[in-house]
């Protein structure tokens, strides 16, 4: 390997860590604008069929201090490692102080989703004694927009452990001798 090469491949690295840590950037920029962890999510189920299918990328929201009965949300279960993309089906507001040592009002929305290809409410997904999602907590964002089936790549790379490798493979030796 003689050193023109070796810079080369070093040139090629050092731009593959620039792509990834700018990705990493934009993501963390679009969380703190949308205020949500995840501001992207792609939708893993049918059950929310017609109103959004298989593998696409959803647009989060999460500035609005309350949220509509109708408005689609996404929230994390406690037993399910995937994000649920369902609809606010039913909404309770509670006057509640803010601490124990506060005894200061605040205003807590407390609300009931369900899919909508689904029979019945999501009460079993929220875990034990839990009968609401509250706002403040439980709520990752609100659907904004959608690109329709852009994300059934993460699909794939998520349920077929070969294309996922063969992917990165095929990415790592492509930046590695590229020849630019």
């Amino acid at each position: 390997m003689n050193l023109k090469s070796t810079r080369l491949q070093l040139n090629n690295a050092l731009t593959m860590m620039m792509v990834i840590a700018s990705a990493f950037a934009i993501w963390k920029g679009l969380s703190v604008v949308a205020n949500s962890p995840s501001p992207l999510v792609v939708v893993l189920s049918g059950s929310m069929e017609p109103a959004f299918q298989r593998g696409d990328i959803l647009f989060l929201w999460n500035r609005e201090e309350k949220l509509s009965i109708g408005d689609i949300v996404v929230y994390n279960a406690p037993q399910r490692d995937i994000p649920i993309v369902h609809r606010i089906v039913h909404e309770h507001v509670v006057e509640e102080p803010k601490s124990k040592k506060d005894k200061t009002l605040t205003t807590q929305q407390y609300l009931l989703t369900k899919g909508d290809n689904n029979e019945r409410d999501d009460l079993p997904l929220y875990g034990y004694g839990k009968t609401y999602l509250n706002r403040e907590k439980d709520i990752v964002g609100n659907v904004k927009g959608y690109l329709p089936k852009i994300g059934y790549v993460t699909i794939l790379i998520t349920e077929n452990v070969y294309f996922k490798y063969a992917m990165f493979a095929f990415l790592a030796i492509s930046a590695l001798f590229s020849q630019e």
